[in-house]
């Protein structure tokens, strides 16, 4: 398991074999690039800290918006990047609408892209929890499940 960006701090470096700290989402973006591109098996997780600290919390909608334009513009080589068998899963751990009064966590729901080679494109409609994502990667890293949340990689690959 590889932890980049806050990732190793978030869960207190339990489960973590390597830990990369960065300073900004494109340091933390180059990373996984790097680690997709080494021989491999297990998990890359990362965390782009400028989305919740510098723009969410901040009420800096043009900064939040200028952020989601440079990732988009990175996600060609992240895809790339990508092996056969690999799975990329965008999400976030909390809603931050840098345009809603005050500076706190503002949305119930959060974004749940998931994309590889053998993905199949469909909805996955709204998520009971976040653990749900979690189950999910434990089904397809084939490790023991999870007290919490309902894998839903049925639904990716058949």
């Amino acid at each position: 398991v590889v932890g980049i960006g806050k990732i190793s701090d978030i869960f207190d470096g339990e489960g973590i074999t390597c830990s990369i700290k960065t300073r900004s989402n494109m340091e933390g973006i180059g990373a996984v690039i790097s680690c997709l591109k080494e021989e491999f098996k297990g998990l890359v997780f990362c965390n782009l800290v400028e989305f919740d600290t510098a723009f969410g919390h901040r009420n800096d909608a043009a900064g939040y918006a200028a952020a989601l334009e440079a990732f988009d513009r990175c996600l060609a080589d992240i895809i790339g990047a990508l092996k056969e068998n690999d799975i990329l899963i965008i999400t976030a751990d909390h809603g931050c609408d840098p345009t809603f009064p005050g500076t706190d966590h503002t949305r119930e729901y959060v974004p749940l892209i998931v994309y590889g080679k053998g993905v199949k494109a469909r909805d996955l409609g709204v998520r009971e929890t976040f653990a749900d994502i979690g189950a999910t990667v434990a089904e397809v890293l084939v490790v023991s499940a999870l007290k919490n949340g309902r894998s839903f990689s049925k639904l990716l690959f058949n």
